[in-house]
């Protein structure tokens, strides 16, 4: 759904392109067979000051998985506040009672029942370059107009005092779906209430268990990382562009079951985004991995930047897509896409033409919820890393 703040900066000032200039590796990496150290528990999950804390997740479903929330509580007396755990995005941002009508579907915050609230008295906006579920974005169709201020913040129990954060007072038609009522941003920096619960000695990293509707039980651990969710090891893969806010590993190459064309062996940063379903590659990427699909699957003129094809077809389609990585130790890893996330369902213009999973974006790379549901996902701020291992 997200990247907001980054991505919104992306826009504004036509930030750098992600895509780099290195060689590709040459050997093929093997299927996805997830092996490397474990991330040393002295690092993750010795006792500090603060222990890991764990927050149960729900799945906003319609038809496919979309984004996935848990509830945080702000303010004092608290005040719970559901929100999605966006590492696309850097701020905390919510429904409240200043909102006018366009956030009469969420949960709205109360400020004057809490005696910690501090109003800045300014306002601004953001635009998401990406949107709820599966919608492309067209023009500022995903714009919050929001008021700064501060609070305590708590989250799995762990208290953190005058956080900055932001109340929504307007929000466009498109967020009127959210069962949410609000983005905790999760970026690759700590800021807010992460980086205060840092300061009182919790360790500088969270991990995201986040499962398809139909097996429940997602959470997120705070400081921590849950053995019990994954099988194996972790294998861990640093990031490309150590201190920025980014969430982002360098790939070498993309292969669709088991091919490859030379588009696809380009070197790239791509962008992982918790709080986007789906998938954004340039319009070449993009079509360069459905042309190794089907022909059949076509750009979709009523929404720019979507494609599709008959439904009827997508039964019959192997699409097993293998995103190249290289860990810690140089050596080369898939996290893969199986076939069964192709379609995201009907278009409602066109109930018999179903959606394919990327969705085109010229001068963005980015995965969100489609991968990181098959995986065990930590991300690591103190050592600027990110590590999966399959569940």
């Amino acid at each position: 759904m997200m990247y907001s703040l980054s991505i919104a900066l992306f826009l504004a000032s036509g930030c750098r392109a992600l895509v780099s200039t290195r060689e590709p590796v040459a050997a093929p990496p093997h299927t996805i067979q997830l092996q490397s150290r474990l991330a040393p528990k002295e690092a993750t999950l010795r006792r500090r000051a603060l222990n890991p804390a764990t927050v149960p997740l729900a799945d906003f479903f319609l038809g496919t998985d979309l984004q996935w929330f848990g509830n945080i509580s702000v303010g004092t007396p608290p005040q719970n506040v559901s929100v999605v755990f966006d590492t696309g995005s850097e701020t905390l941002e919510f429904a409240s009672t200043m909102c006018d009508s366009s956030c009469d579907s969420q949960v709205k915050f109360d400020h004057t029942k809490s005696s910690t609230f501090v109003d800045k008295k300014t306002t601004n906006s953001i635009t998401f370059a990406t949107g709820v579920g599966v919608d492309p974005v067209v023009g500022a169709n995903y714009r919050l107009t929001l008021r700064a201020a501060q609070d305590t913040v708590t989250v799995g129990g762990l208290v953190a005092k005058k956080v900055a954060l932001n109340l929504i007072t307007k929000q466009t038609a498109k967020f009127g779906i959210d069962p949410f009522s609000g983005i905790q941003g999760m970026s690759a920096q700590a800021q807010g209430f992460f980086a205060s619960l840092i300061d009182q000695g919790l360790p500088s990293l969270f991990s995201l268990f986040v499962t398809p509707n139909a097996v429940g039980g997602a959470e997120l651990t705070i400081g921590g990382i849950n053995e019990s969710k994954f099988n194996g090891t972790l294998t861990f893969a640093p990031l490309a562009d150590p201190g920025s806010t980014t969430w982002s590993l360098t790939s070498p190459r993309i292969a669709v079951n088991g091919k490859t064309t030379s588009v696809l062996r380009q070197s790239r940063d791509i962008i992982f985004d918790s709080g986007t379903s789906n998938i954004l590659f340039s319009t070449e990427t993009t079509e360069a991995i459905y042309a190794l699909i089907s022909p059949k699957i076509k750009a979709h003129a009523a929404e720019p930047g979507t494609y599709g094809i008959a439904c009827s077809l997508i039964p019959t389609l192997p699409a097993v897509i293998d995103i190249g990585f290289t860990d810690e130790n140089g050596k080369a890893f898939n996290l893969t896409i199986p076939s069964s996330e192709l379609s995201v369902g009907p278009f409602a213009d066109s109930p018999s033409t179903c959606q394919t999973l990327i969705n085109a974006f010229d001068g963005l790379d980015l995965v969100g919820g489609s991968v990181l549901k098959h995986y065990y996902s930590v991300w690591d701020i103190g050592s600027q890393r990110m590590g999966f291992a399959a569940v």
